[in-house]
């Protein structure tokens, strides 16, 4: 009877020490579960310490404004290259840039993409260039990147959207060159976060485990794993924490915002590096354009919209308007015509809803306010040359100095 009882016991013991490493298993792997989900992934962290979880994140809370950007030219501006974003022609006979002494030949081998490139009458062999990074939306065209271990370069082929064509990338010239390297100043209008690498001669050479494509949430809102972790720890919570609120920002922290990318090539470097800067920061202790103290001098309508925004009479008849009186960050809004004219009578409504030129011009007897007063105007500094044999072309670009021109000035 006893040898039953004790092989009883030592079966009871066996059956609950399993038990204990089961309950224990269980709440070792549910624990690390619940702590990933309160601690969400950190993809790259600023220079001030601070996170990136990513845009993906977002999603849980604000799915409409998530999905909506996802759609926009800032979201859409750079990414990993693969078939559904590189909007140039791979096919035979579509896929060759002829310049002068070279030519550019675009190979596909799968989801990979190469620019081979053939130096005319000489025999030199260059190794094919992948395409790494696609820079651009494909609204007006793309520029593309090429990794070299850690080291970052620009191809010589570019896109060119208005003939749906392969272009000498602006800058080059029409011979061979040797890639361009894209230091943190080239990406800073493409890119959310990159992570530069100390040394690197050529200050191209970045973390490629940090970097976050395309101008997303967490460019103007700020690195969010403490708004993310609070939150799903917070379901409950309806005031929002840890994260940038744009309407608590002062008119000019919130024109910043915008001008990191939109006020020029910004080259004087005042403090750290060109992703330094924090959205709610005074963006002008960080950098500023070598022309800024020159008010006379011409801004071009490439890059420097914030430049012409600030010279307008809208613009400086209030103590309010900044970009996004005009422009919602989170829509795609391009070509819709009527909803900007909305804005512009939403301000002049008190004055007439009609335009007083008396003209035969289809658009203002339309009430096309943006066509008179923001034509879009010829670039001269994004140029691109389309053939071996033509002159450089410009893009034409809407201005942001909202004025009264003349009727020769006007252009769709």
């Amino acid at each position: 009877m006893a040898v039953i009882n004790k092989k009883v016991f030592k079966n009871t013991l066996v059956i609950f020490m399993f038990l204990g490493l089961a309950t224990l298993a269980y709440h070792c792997k549910n624990g690390k579960m619940e702590s990933d989900y309160y601690n969400p992934e950190v993809v790259a962290t600023h220079d001030n310490g601070e996170h990136f979880v990513g845009s993906e994140t977002c999603m849980e809370c604000h799915a409409d404004i998530y999905s909506s950007h996802l759609k926009t030219a800032h979201f859409n501006s750079g990414a990993i290259v693969d078939s559904s974003n590189i909007k140039g022609s791979f096919k035979e006979g579509s896929n060759i840039l002829d310049l002068e002494t070279v030519e550019f030949i675009m190979r596909s081998d799968g989801e990979d993409f190469y620019q081979h490139t053939r130096i005319k009458n000489r025999s030199t062999e260059i190794p094919p260039s992948k395409f790494d990074i696609v820079i651009g939306s494909g609204v007006r065209g793309q520029s593309y990147l090429t990794w070299d271990k850690d080291d970052l370069y620009q191809l010589q082929a570019s896109y060119y959207t208005p003939t749906d064509s392969w272009v000498n990338s602006p800058g080059y010239p029409t011979y061979y060159d040797e890639p361009r390297p894209i230091r943190d100043a080239c990406l800073k209008c493409h890119i959310t976060y990159a992570k530069s690498v100390e040394a690197s001669p050529n200050g191209n050479r970045f973390d490629k485990t940090q970097m976050i494509y395309g101008i997303d949430c967490e460019r103007c809102h700020g690195p969010s794993a403490k708004h993310v972790g609070y939150h799903r720890g917070n379901p409950e919570a309806t005031e929002s924490k840890f994260t940038l609120k744009i309407e608590d920002l002062s008119r000019q922290q919130r024109l910043d915002l915008c001008a990191q990318c939109h006020s020029g090539l910004r080259n004087v470097i005042l403090k750290g590096g060109s992703f330094s800067y924090f959205p709610g920061e005074d963006l002008s202790r960080f950098s500023q354009n070598a022309d800024d103290t020159d008010k006379e001098i011409s801004l071009d309508v490439h890059g420097n919209q914030y430049g012409l925004l600030a010279r307008s009479e809208c613009f400086k008849q209030t103590a309010t308007m900044d970009c996004s009186t005009c422009h919602d960050p989170h829509r795609k809004e391009r070509g819709n015509t009527a909803n900007f004219n909305g804005k512009c009578i939403g301000c002049h409504r008190d004055r007439a809803t009609a335009c007083y030129n008396k003209t035969d011009n289809s658009d203002i007897m339309a009430n096309d306010c943006i066509t008179c007063h923001m034509p879009t105007t010829p670039s001269q500094a994004m140029m691109v040359q389309l053939t071996k044999d033509s002159l450089e072309t410009s893009f034409n670009i809407r201005t942001h100095l909202i004025a009264i021109y003349e009727k020769d000035q006007w252009r769709n």
